[in-house]
């Protein structure tokens, strides 16, 4: 790992059976700066690689990683607690990032051209170059996956990187920074600073160039203000209250498996999980009937459970909070429930009666719980999706009005007769509005976000009136009245060319 003198020490334990896995040193904030100091460094000479270079030493990193599987999903099962197989799939989603941000940097970064409108003798160009040292503060649900959707694009863009992971899964990102420095010719390409809230603080103060963030809107003010003392720009991914519409025509046995899976996988502790569900009048009784059927037949806990231990303990409490507001206020609960909770498994709860009085319906609830409100009509179906702060995914099951409905939700993504397929096209753009967050990951988008944007104006050849000087002749002012009407006005032109031959006379 990077760098570390102080003598303080974090410790890592299985939430599913509260061993400790290990320690890891907590970094000063002088220690952050001196790992982004040698960021520093390491980006000066990464950022003047070609990226036939830099693509060659990235696709040995994912192969080493590749090879590596096995080493890193035993690690995210045991540190995370999620099952193996899940923690096998988030090994797979994360090289995806990779071979994704090294085919397509170098055409999501090719300069552009664009019209110089009136100023017919310019070339316009739009140019992308590296920004410099990104700093990555990474989640603890998806521990690998979600950094990686920042730190791929970023390095296939020409930055170095400084990653800081969760205090609660910080031995994965010490894994891959072994593998890194195995593996890229330049050995602060790729550090990790491993540490509590001081250690991201310290990080989000320093001398980066960016802040790429996932967590809560809560922490991510905080995150913000830090960055501020600098003006560094940051990339927000925060949390959702993702809903799902189910209309009287959907496949009714396919929307039930996707709410069980949307709403369970990872223990619900996704920020793109189903939150809530509501569903047409017409159809109510038989999917609620599904999603209890399809959830009955589940298993929790075990090295091949559906559903592993909750990561975090405080996130217990909070799940338990938003079943016991529920059932204070009258919903029902068919599986599970506040009373199905034992130390950090908890068993998948489905519920109904929910309104938008309660938390489990109105505040990240981030555990294993699928509420499912009935509804008389699509367009109420829409209004209580959009009464969120926040806006990140959502889903729609639904016949022929299905792109419709769709196009009237309020989220950054949003899943057509599926749940989280926005998150599994490496294409497509990750990140929401509102209290979810700002910016982009994944795409085109998320190797730009990594860029620094310069507008390039050259003359190409002289005309005989400078528009950009003072000398100019006596009637201009006359002259730029007629071409504001022509142009701007009821006038018409054809050709910006016609304008200038007129100026000229």
């Amino acid at each position: 790992m990077a760098t570390a003198i102080s003598q303080e020490r974090l410790s890592s334990y299985n939430p599913a059976t509260g061993d400790l896995l290990g320690s890891v040193p907590i970094f000063s904030a002088a220690e952050v700066d001196a790992a982004v100091a040698r960021a520093r460094v390491a980006a000066e000479t990464w950022s003047t690689r070609s990226f036939a270079a830099r693509n060659e030493e990235l696709d040995a990193f994912r192969h080493a990683l590749a090879a590596a599987a096995d080493t890193i999903a035993d690690i995210l099962h045991r540190e995370n607690g999620k099952p193996e197989l899940e923690a096998l799939t988030e090994v797979m989603m994360s090289l995806g990032h990779l071979k994704h941000a090294v085919a397509r940097a170098e055409t999501a970064m090719a300069p552009k051209k664009v019209s110089a409108g009136l100023l017919a003798n310019f070339r316009a160009t739009i140019s992308y170059a590296p920004l410099g040292v990104v700093g990555v503060i990474g989640p603890w649900n998806y521990p690998l996956n979600t950094p990686m959707g920042s730190i791929a694009h970023a390095l296939a863009a020409g930055n170095a990187v400084v990653w800081k992971p969760s205090e609660l899964t910080p031995l994965v990102a010490l894994e891959i920074e072994k593998i890194a420095k195995q593996t890229f010719a330049l050995p602060d390409l790729l550090q990790v600073v491993t540490g509590a809230g001081a250690t991201g603080a310290a990080l989000a103060k320093a001398a980066v160039d960016k802040i790429s963030f996932t967590g809560s809107a809560a922490t991510g003010k905080r995150v913000m203000l830090a960055a501020s003392e600098r003006l560094t720009p940051v990339l927000m991914e925060l949390g959702g209250k993702d809903p799902m519409i189910v209309s009287d025509d959907a496949d009714l046995e396919k929307a039930a498996e996707a709410a069980v899976y949307g709403g369970l996988t990872n223990a619900g502790q996704a920020c793109i999980s189903v939150e809530r569900v509501y569903v047409a009048e017409a159809v109510y009784d038989k999917f609620v009937d599904e999603v209890v059927k399809q959830v009955r037949d589940l298993k929790v806990g075990g090295d091949d459970g559906d559903l592993g231990a909750m990561t975090s303990e405080a996130q217990v409490k909070i799940v338990k909070d938003h079943l016991d507001d529920a059932v204070a206020k009258g919903a029902k609960v068919l599986t599970g429930g506040p009373n199905a909770i034992s130390g950090s498994f908890i068993q998948p709860t489905v519920l109904t009666g929910v309104t938008h009085q309660m938390k489990v319906m109105t505040e990240e609830t981030f555990g294993p719980v699928i509420p499912i409100q009935k509804v008389k009509s699509i367009d109420e179906a829409v209004r209580l999706a959009n009464d969120s702060r926040y806006g990140l995914g959502s889903s729609v099951f639904a016949g022929k009005s299905a792109r419709s409905i769709a196009g009237k939700l309020r989220a950054g993504m949003t899943s057509i007769n599926s749940v989280m397929a926005f998150a599994g096209i490496y294409g497509l753009p990750f990140g929401g509005v509102g209290e979810s967050g700002f910016g982009r990951i994944h795409g085109d988008e998320g190797i730009r976000e990594f860029t620094r944007v310069k507008s390039t104006a050259e003359q190409a050849f002289s005309l005989p009136i400078n528009m950009m000087s003072f000398r100019q002749p006596k009637d201009a002012a006359k002259r730029l009245r007629g071409m504001i009407r022509q142009l701007y006005g009821d006038g018409v032109v054809s050709k910006a060319g016609d304008l200038l031959r007129k100026f000229r006379r």
